[in-house]
């Protein structure tokens, strides 16, 4: 163990090898779910040093977790708990955040740790939009997190993040490391040279062969448009898109990504759209889907209650983004986690100190929603944020005005200001379901996710449980993005009921409705990992050193 942690020292510095409970806190806890112990957390500068940092890990038999940011919601990018049968040394890639802009702005290279926000700023002066925008951007996301998830996001005409060009990193069946390029760049002969040509930009546009290999999903704008089919649009399991790192959930080491980038719009408008009759929204998206010439480019969807919960709990995180930015994120949470351990020391102060302090100061500032927004809310259950670009916007436009004239609800045209608060206010509404749990004491004991795919052809989209299961929950937030039938459902149980029993039945629920789940958030520690994921996981990974119990597998090497 002493060897292991002074071989890294050498590496990365003392400054980079953490190994005090506290400093590991915030890299060993999941940022909604899941934590556990690690023998140490490395930040690296360059991606040779993560290289090095394998091969220490290799030769010592530790295993190897690596993370981007920790936005996860499943708990997939930390320890998860007890039961590993080697030590855990996770390797943090933050700092190594280069992005590389190739082909005039068509393509680009992200290196490990690299955030979706600073890829939408890379591209503007090329007119350019990565394949991801708004939700993990609001966050903080890696690029790489996404690939590795095949995160869905909200863009409705691009599917889940994926690519077959990738460097890479992974450990034989004999337990041997090997480098893995499939970026289609020359980048030299052997590890040391490839890793260092990338790290340093040091290639020349002869070096970027024509590759015909994906570096998006190319088919997702018309599998989305079938909507008489009987199977979910898109779902973390998909054989389709589980390629090389595309879906690989941590079981191989990730240095770069190559990626597809979008034209930008030239102007785009927001659709704010309420209604009481679910059956609306069902007519609506099919419509849309089907008879449009132009597909809107996200289409977010948010139950009234969601919404409430998201002013009340979510308010704080909705300002700090607002005004300061995703850049200032990891400042707060060390700010809370600083807060968090005077809980620890003087009993009389609540868990989770700082979310209570911050909920406290959050209700000084003023109502920080659009008044538009406010009315909807009052008036509608269900709310849809509709956003279309371009020639679309008239034909959205059009559409609404005639089907509003017939049918229950009413929509709007949102102003610049409301659409970005609008996108905000639901992207930020993931957290409130963490923050009333930490408010109210609730604990993982108690409460539960889904991420749930619908068939394409479900008409019957918002949940109407049995009565057995209804009975037993004391709250439910609901969103998604209901374009791809890809719902976002969060519950506490009431007290004195078995969680793990109402999650059983609502799994057979959504089962015999051929649901596919998880949609987008990939298992994580959270869900059972489906077969086509586990031999996957199992062929890139045969020693069981990467990220081991992802999808409740086995923790054990070779995965016995």
């Amino acid at each position: 163990m002493e060897r292991t942690i002074n071989d890294l020292i050498k590496i990365v510095g003392i400054r980079n090898v953490l190994t005090s409970s506290w400093n590991k806190k915030p890299f060993t806890k999941g940022w909604r779910y899941g934590e556990g112990n690690a023998l140490a957390v490395v930040k690296p500068d360059t991606l040779l040093q993560i290289w090095k940092i394998l091969k220490i890990c290799t030769r010592d038999n530790k295993i190897i977790i690596l993370q981007g940011a920790n936005t996860g919601l499943t708990g997939g990018s930390t320890p998860d708990n007890t039961g590993y049968d080697r030590d855990i040394i996770i390797i943090n890639t933050l700092k190594i955040n280069k992005i590389v802009v190739i082909n005039d702005g068509k393509e680009i290279i992200a290196l490990s740790g690299s955030t979706l926000y600073d890829l939408e700023k890379k591209l503007d002066p090329y007119h350019r939009d990565p394949h991801s925008v708004i939700g993990s951007t609001s966050i903080g996301a890696t690029i790489v997190g996404g690939i590795c998830n095949n995160s869905g996001g909200s863009l409705v005409h691009r599917g889940p993040a994926y690519t077959q060009l990738a460097l890479y990193a992974k450990i034989n069946k004999e337990g041997h490391l090997e480098l893995v390029n499939e970026l289609e760049i020359e980048l030299g002969s052997n590890p040391e040279e490839i890793l260092n040509n990338i790290d340093s930009n040091n290639f020349l546009q002869q070096n970027i062969k024509s590759s015909n290999k994906l570096g998006s999903d190319d088919k997702y704008s018309d599998i989305v448009r079938d909507v008489n089919s009987n199977t979910p649009a898109r779902f973390n399991s998909d054989k389709r898109l589980l390629y090389g790192v595309s879906g690989s959930a941590g079981k191989v080491a990730v240095f770069a990504v190559r990626l597809n980038t979008y034209p930008k719009p030239n102007k785009s408008k927001v659709f704010y759209i309420g209604s009481n009759n679910p059956e609306n929204f069902t007519q609506i998206r099919k419509d849309i889907l089907v008879n449009f010439k132009n597909l809107p480019r996200l289409g977010d969807y948010m139950h009234k209650d969601c919404y409430e919960a998201a002013k009340k709990y979510s308010k704080d995180s909705f300002i700090v983004i607002e005004k300061l930015g995703t850049k200032f994120l990891p400042t707060l949470f060390e700010i809370k986690r600083k807060v968090d351990l005077l809980s620890k020391y003087f009993k009389f102060l609540p868990n989770k100190l700082s979310d209570h302090l911050m909920q406290f100061l959050s209700k000084f500032y003023p109502n920080h929603l659009p008044k538009r927004m406010e009315n909807f809310k009052d008036k509608y259950d269900h709310l849809w944020i509709v956003e279309m670009v371009d020639d679309g916007i008239e034909e959205a436009k059009d559409y609404f005005d005639e089907f509003f004239k017939i049918n229950e609800g009413d929509f709007f045209i949102c102003t610049e200001n409301e659409s970005k608060k609008a996108m905000l206010h639901r992207y930020v509404s993931a957290g409130a379901f963490g923050r009333y749990q930490s408010l109210k004491n609730k604990t993982n004991n108690e409460s539960f996710s889904m991420d749930i795919a619908l068939p394409r052809n479900e008409v019957n989209w918002f949940e109407n449980l049995p009565d057995e299961i209804e009975n037993a929950i004391e709250l439910k937030l609901y969103y998604g993005h209901l374009f791809c039938h890809v719902m976002h459902q969060n519950y506490i149980v009431k007290k004195g009921v078995n969680p793990k029993e109402i999650l059983k039945k609502l799994l057979g629920f959504y089962n015999q409705r051929g649901a596919e789940y998880p949609a987008e958030h990939n298992v994580g520690h959270e869900y059972k990992a489906k077969k086509s994921l586990v031999d996957f996981y199992k062929k890139l990974d045969p020693t069981n050193t990467f990220n081991p119990g992802i999808g409740n597998t086995s923790k054990s090497k070779y995965w016995n």
